[in-house]
């Protein structure tokens, strides 16, 4: 038998296999991130477009954390602009985001990046390579990106202002895109991701089951208050640990003495008076209270119950009605089998403790007022002058006014968004005082 073919065939296989390139090693995936963990001295700051620009969404979720951890000063700061894509972010990138020195980076861009028209690949590929190089970007000064989806766009609005505008029939299905491959990047990187598309688009859906026009977003693109507060309990809900505000256990042992625990609290000077209860309660938080505009949001998105539970438990009651006073005020009456089950009190307008929030909301709606929108609205006219300049083109004297027009106002620029900041560390000031809870007396008394 000729041996030299199986021998030149076991040759050739042999070189071929060495020929091949190595196998690649195995991919290696990063567990998603999963809560912010803000302490005291931190920055959380809040990248976007017009929708982030509002200052709504972004003051409630402050909101929460000046109720929710008084003993921490966080600090905030909107870093939204009208109008902005990903590239337009890029540009202000170090002075507005990267100044700041913030912990996380929530990222809320696309509404403008998709162009209002069908799915297009060269306008997704613009917003691919801008988004991208903004989490490059993030992760580069030690920040931790927190990747959001667009928000909704709701073509029933639209079409009630402008019945004919076609770019409706397939834009919030384009944003839809977007937003899952922007999931699929937070996956891959082991970001954070905070989904805004899905509760505005599911409320919408089951309230129209009810009121044909009902909308969280009358001009189809910038959420009403209400919508806002789904975008901010999309935060909480996603990024958020999940604790309750407080709760008081009270109840009569067996031998006819109280005994009492507090969840987020400490309760002192438990008294019994016969049918009587009476006690001291010092919460380490206040309820999440959000201005009067907001009230429609926040029933909806029965964030109180969901997201500010505070809650007061009396158990072995007497068969009866019973009234809860705090600090002297009737605050509600209620049965022994409902205080028993235990009764939430974060939205009962009757309380010190929601009026103590609700003072907290109105200050934090002040500071964004005028403060925070005014010194949003400076950087999109910085935005507008560089784009006049851009615009110019080889026309060399034009642009050199431009530039020297710039140039001229960039101080007054600069003064002001100095003193606006200023501005904001002053509300800060009277919010970090108004904020800290309050030891209250607590009674509850038969009702006559």
């Amino acid at each position: 038998m000729n041996k030299t073919l199986p021998t030149l065939l076991a040759a050739f296989a042999l070189a071929a296999a060495l020929a091949q390139p190595a196998a690649p090693p195995p991919l290696e995936f990063q567990p998603s991130f999963d809560k912010m963990d803000l302490k005291d001295g931190d920055t959380l700051v809040f990248l976007g477009d017009s929708i982030t620009h509002q200052c709504l969404y972004t003051q409630y979720v402050e909101d929460y954390f000046y109720t929710r951890h008084p003993d921490r000063r966080i600090r905030f700061h909107n870093a939204g602009v009208g109008g902005d894509r990903a590239a337009d972010a890029l540009a202000r990138f170090e002075e507005d985001v990267a100044a700041f020195k913030p912990k996380y980076v929530t990222l809320l861009l696309g509404m403008n990046d998709g162009s209002y028209t069908k799915f297009e690949p060269d306008i997704f590929a613009a917003y691919e390579k801008g988004m991208t190089e903004l989490l490059d970007r993030i992760a580069a000064i030690g920040a931790v990106a927190i990747p959001m989806t667009p928000t909704m766009h709701d073509a029933r609005a639209a079409r009630m202002r402008k019945p004919a505008e076609p770019r409706d029939t397939y834009y919030n299905a384009v944003l839809a895109f977007y937003g899952a491959w922007l999931r699929e990047q937070a996956s891959v990187r082991g970001l954070g991701f905070v989904n805004m598309w899905s509760p505005l688009n599911d409320i919408t859906w089951e309230q129209r089951k009810r009121e044909a026009k009902f909308t969280l977003i009358p001009d189809a693109v910038h959420p009403g208050p209400a919508g806002q507060v789904v975008m901010a309990c999309a935060i909480i809900n996603d990024m958020l640990p999940r604790s309750v505000v407080s709760t008081i256990t009270v109840f009569t042992g067996k031998d006819g003495k109280p005994r009492g625990a507090g969840a987020n609290g400490k309760i002192t000077d438990l008294q019994s008076d016969g049918d009587k209860l009476s006690f001291t309660f010092k919460a380490n938080a206040l309820p999440w209270v959000l201005p009067p505009d907001a009230a429609e949001g926040y029933k909806l998105t029965h964030a109180g119950h969901r997201y500010s539970n505070e809650k007061i438990r009396i158990g072995n009651l007497k068969p009866g009605r019973y009234a809860v006073r705090i600090d002297g005020e009737q605050v509600g009456a209620y049965t022994d089998g409902q205080l028993a089950f235990g009764v939430e009190l974060e939205a009962n307008e009757k309380t010190p403790q929601y009026q103590q929030a609700l003072k907290v909301a109105m200050l934090n709606k002040a500071r964004n007022e005028k403060a925070v929108k005014p010194l949003r609205d400076l950087w999109l006219k910085l935005k507008l002058k560089r784009r006049e300049l851009a615009k110019v083109g080889n026309d060399q004297a034009a642009a050199d006014a431009k530039r020297a027009e710039l140039e001229q106002w960039m101080p007054s620029f600069k003064a002001s968004i100095a003193k606006l900041l200023d501005d904001i560390r002053n509300f800060d000031d009277q919010i970090y005082q108004a904020n800290q809870p309050v030891a209250r007396r607590y009674e509850i008394c038969p009702v006559p």
